[in-house]
C-alpha cells in the first residue's frame, strides 16, 4: 500500500515492512525497512519486483532485531548483496551473541502475550555486510531523512522520520495496535498502544522514546504492526496512550 510520497508498506503475517524510494541523483533508488517475519522472503521480493522491476535497493535498515523484523534478511541479503543497517547496540542480537530477556506473558493479557515464550529469542548468527548505526555515523543515503533512536522495546531500537511531510516510520517503539490480542492482530483493530508488552522489557525507557516521537509532531505515522494513521489521530492517540500510562504508575505507586 502506498503511505505516502515515494514510502509504500507492505505486511508479512503479523509484521510491516517499508519501502522508501526516491531516492539518489536519479530518485530511483530505494531502500528497505526491515524484512518481516521467517519465511517471508519470496512474497517480498515478488512485491518488491512490481515496485521497482529489477532494481535492488541500496540498503536494508533494521529498525531491531527481533524475529519478525529480520525473518526474511538472509535470503534477502544473499539475493541482492546489499548492506544493512542496524543500530550499534543491536548487532550481537542479530549476530547470535546475545539473546533478548524472557518474554512477560501476563505483562497485558491475550493470546499473542501468552504464545510468547514460543518465540525466539535469539538471532540469526548473521554476520554478512553489517553496518553500523551510531550518533557518529548517519543514513546519509537516506535524503530527508533521520534516524531516531527509540530505545525501550529493545538496546538499540530506532524509528525513522522524514521532516517534509512529518512521516514517522516508528517500528515498534510504538504500534497501531493492540499486539497483544490475537483478535486486534487479526482484525487489525486501530489505536495507538505501547510496544509488544511481552517483549519489552524497559518500559519506562520506552515511555521516554515515546515522548520523543510524540515531540517530532508525526502527522503520518506507519508502524511495525498495525495500519497507517494520519493528522491529529497520532498526537490524540499517543497522548492518550501517555495519560493512562501515568494514570497506572499513579495506582501502581499508592
Amino acid at each position: 500500500m502506498k503511505i505516502a510520497e515515494n514510502v509504500f508498506g507492505y505486511r508479512t503475517a503479523i509484521v510491516n515492512i517499508a519501502y522508501i524510494a526516491g531516492l539518489g541523483s536519479t530518485k530511483k533508488d530505494w531502500v528497505l525497512v526491515d524484512t518481516g517475519v521467517p519465511y517471508s522472503a519470496p512474497f517480498i521480493l515478488k512485491n518488491t519486483k512490481k515496485l521497482f522491476n529489477e532494481k535492488k535497493p541500496l540498503a536494508i535498515i533494521l529498525t531491531h532485531a527481533h524475529f519478525d523484523h529480520i525473518g526474511a534478511l538472509q535470503t534477502l541479503v544473499h539475493e541482492w548483496n546489499v548492506p544493512v543497517y542496524i543500530h550499534e547496540k543491536e548487532i550481537p542480537y542479530l549476530e547470535s551473541k546475545k539473546k533478548y530477556p524472557p518474554p512477560t506473558p501476563f505483562k497485558e493479557k491475550g493470546m499473542m502475550s501468552f504464545l510468547s515464550p514460543f518465540y525466539p529469542r535469539d538471532g540469526i548468527d548473521f554476520h554478512s555486510r553489517i553496518k553500523p548505526i551510531s550518533s557518529e555515523h548517519s543514513l546519509a543515503f537516506l535524503e530527508g531523512w533521520e534516524w531516531i533512536y527509540t530505545p525501550g522495546h529493545t538496546n538499540g531500537h530506532i524509528s525513522l522520520f522524514r521532516e517534509k511531510d512529518r512521516l514517522l516510520l516508528a517500528g515498534d517503539a510504538l504500534i497501531t495496535v493492540k499486539q497483544e490480542s490475537l483478535f486486534a492482530v487479526l482484525t487489525q483493530e486501530k489505536e495507538i498502544h505501547g510496544p509488544p508488552a511481552y517483549f519489552t522489557p524497559d518500559v519506562e525507557t520506552s515511555i521516554i522514546s515515546i515522548k520523543k516521537l510524540l515531540a517530532l509532531d508525526p502527522q503520518i505515522l506507519y508502524t511495525g504492526h498495525g495500519v497507517p494513521m494520519y493528522g491529529k489521530e497520532i498526537r490524540e492517540g499517543i497522548s492518550d496512550l501517555l495519560y493512562q500510562h501515568s494514570e497506572e504508575a499513579v495506582v501502581k505507586g499508592g
